[in-house]
Parts: structure tokens; sequence; C-alpha cells
């Protein structure tokens, strides 16, 4: 993932697939609502890792940090999580 846009689209994608609502899994991860909204629509250019972590807890996803390049790219992500 090369930007907090494409992040967002991700984070939209999972919560939607939960069943959840911005409201609801903004309140859930202690996060103001307007910050995931601008989030999942690629209009907040920087989010906090603690914010970042107790989404992804939420949302039942980890985050795992490699070196570049070992790792797959943006569109692998979206096939392994079902998406297209």
């Amino acid at each position: 993932m090369k930007t907090t846009a494409e992040f967002g689209q991700l984070l939209a994608r999972r919560r939607k697939e939960l069943g959840l609502k911005q409201k609801e899994l903004a309140a859930s991860a202690g996060i103001p609502g307007a910050s995931l909204s601008r989030l999942e629509h690629g209009r907040l250019p920087e989010f906090g890792v603690r914010k970042l972590a107790s989404l992804l807890t939420v949302l039942g996803l980890e985050l795992d940090v490699r070196p570049a390049g070992s790792a797959g790219n943006l569109d692998e992500l979206r096939k392994e999580l079902g998406g297209s």
C-alpha cells in the first residue's frame, strides 16, 4: 500500500464485509466518526498509529511489517481479502 487513501479503501471494504456502519466502527475503536469517514474516502493525509491499531483490532485485522520488496503488493492483498 502506498497511500492512506488505499488503506482507507481496504478498511472500508472490511467494515462492510463485517456489516458495520462507520458510526459503529468509530465508536468501537474510540475514534471520531468524521476521522474514519475522511480516512475511508481518501481525504485524511495522516492517521495515528494508536487509532490505526484500534481500528485493526475491531476489524479483526493485523498489520505485518516487512522489509520493502518482501511482501505482496496491494493487488495481491485485495485478492487475499476477496476484493477485486
